[in-house]
């Protein structure tokens, strides 16, 4: 199918402009790492853009033996795997009778649902509320506030919908119960948006900062962005450095060590992103065309 000259033109500049948009977010990322892999030198004199300047492994070293990494990398796992984990059978269970028309009492508990994305209780009450539930200084207090994100279980619940009326009736004929037709049925074709809401959570989860700061107490069970954000205020980690390796310190700059803590925390990330893309699109495209 030829293209007329202006449908020509209209895709160059979306083409040009995606380009622009991916190397905005890209770019940035690939200017992190160069500088956690430089000297100190490079760094220092401002050299570093796009490609390390003599290679040195030195912040890495630096952030690996005298910061508690490991810990709060094995911190953000647990909170990201099982925080997913509950998003996804929750909002399941919340988008799948929600979206039955038989189901008694929908409309109203579609509307209460929904009135929670304009009006929130807000900072001060959930704190007490989480405060007077004794989960302060736990991790339920960052799973259970935010079990259901209301926009993904609308997405779902989208979804569920739109799946062929014929499957769950020639199902029951058939003899099949309601949680065998979840898991049998629905669930295998549902895959796509659930890779995609999967995504959500877990990326909502690996970057949380404000609620960890909030109501986790305990240094032991901080996550990795609360680490990068302390590494990014304070000197904490160079002053260490100094009394405890005098040579070690004499070798890396701050700006090192901190870009060596971003790529630390991105890179699961990236690492992941990969294998949930060929369902992204679908599912991220539930509800938006019918036809």
């Amino acid at each position: 199918m030829k293209h007329t000259q202006g449908e020509k033109v209209f895709y160059a500049l979306n083409y040009i402009f995606l380009m622009i948009l991916g190397l905005s977010c890209l770019l940035p990322i690939i200017h992190i790492a160069a500088l956690s892999l430089s000297d100190k030198h490079a760094l220092m004199s401002g050299t570093v853009s796009f490609w390390p300047v003599n290679l040195s492994l030195d912040g890495y070293h630096a952030l690996f033996k005298e910061s508690p990494i490991l810990t709060d990398f094995k911190n953000s796992v647990i909170i990201t795997v099982i925080g997913t984990f509950l998003n996804i059978v929750f909002t399941i269970l919340a988008a799948y009778p929600l979206s039955k028309r038989y189901f008694i009492g929908r409309k109203f508990y579609s509307f209460a649902i929904i009135f929670t994305m304009i009006f929130s209780a807000g900072l001060i009450p959930t704190y007490l509320l989480v405060q007077k539930l004794g989960l302060i200084n736990s991790y339920g207090a960052l799973w259970l506030p935010g079990l259901i994100t209301v926009w993904n279980l609308l997405v779902l619940r989208s979804f569920f919908e739109g799946l062929p009326e014929e499957l769950e009736e020639a199902s029951r004929i058939d003899g099949c119960s309601e949680w065998r037709l979840i898991f049998q049925i629905v669930l295998p074709l549902s895959l796509p948006v659930l890779a995609a809401l999967t995504l959500f959570y877990g990326v909502g989860h690996w970057n949380a900062f404000m609620n960890v700061l909030i109501y986790i107490n305990d240094s032991s069970k901080l996550n990795l962005a609360v680490l990068v954000q302390q590494m990014i205020q304070n000197q904490t980690l160079m002053q260490e450095l100094t009394q405890t390796q005098p040579d070690l310190a004499a070798a890396i700059t701050p700006e090192g060590v901190k870009a060596a803590g971003v790529i630390v925390m991105t890179l699961p990330m990236l690492i992941v992103y990969p294998f949930l893309q060929r369902f992204f699109v679908k599912g991220v495209m539930v509800g938006a065309v019918k036809g």
